[in-house]
């Protein structure tokens, strides 16, 4: 296997976070569309961060939906990697991992030549979605969102240590913490309900 990354079993290629998309998702927050209080808002730092983010979160939501869109491919053309081993009791266990195939033939006190043909079973099929992955890019779009979250992580955190010098700066931070931690536009856990509240004045004030 050329890549580390292709050897992932469903299980963890799933894991990542579908980052959730908000109505202002990809648009300029009205409270940060315009000036405030005479202030230039091109001059205030934390606007400057806050679009840097929102590139990097708009890309990782992007990528996101691209690779599960390819993985989806790939389950449906060439199955998740695994071996199915036919127990001395006759029970089938199907494993999706070599860890996970050593464990049950190692449990079971199977012998060298069952060990040797669900290994190479598993090798073949692994090998197929190596394959696969190589021709739809699925590995490589997989680490670019991985990137971009970090990214988008990174400049999260830097927006948190920025002061503000204007409304549309603070309206800049808020809009980023309920684009990145609400559930959706009418999450009515505490505190979105409020966030959002306290943006609307921004705007209505501004």
């Amino acid at each position: 296997m050329g890549d580390s990354d292709n050897s992932m079993t469903l299980a963890r290629v799933t894991r990542s976070r579908l980052l959730p998309a908000t109505p202002n998702s990809g648009e300029q927050p009205r409270a940060v569309d315009g000036n405030h209080s005479g202030t230039d808002q091109s001059a205030d730092p934390a606007v400057a961060v806050w679009r840097e983010w929102q590139a990097a979160h708009d890309e990782t939501e992007q990528l996101c939906l691209q690779q599960h869109r390819l993985e989806r491919k790939l389950v449906e053309t060439v199955g998740v990697p695994c071996a199915t081993i036919l127990l001395r009791d006759g029970e089938r266990m199907t494993a999706h991992s070599l860890e996970a195939l050593h464990e049950v033939l190692d449990l079971s006190q199977e012998n060298g030549a069952a060990h040797a043909k669900a290994e190479a079973e598993f090798a073949a099929h692994q090998m197929r979605w190596d394959t696969a992955d190589r021709e739809v890019g699925y590995t490589a779009t997989l680490r670019a969102e991985r990137e971009a979250a970090a990214r988008a992580e990174a400049l999260l955190y830097l927006l948190s240590e920025t002061p503000a010098n204007s409304l549309a700066g603070v309206a800049a931070k808020l809009d980023a913490v309920l684009r990145e931690g609400q559930t959706s536009k009418e999450d009515a856990e505490l505190p979105w309900p409020q966030i959002r509240s306290a943006l609307e004045d921004i705007g209505r004030l501004g």
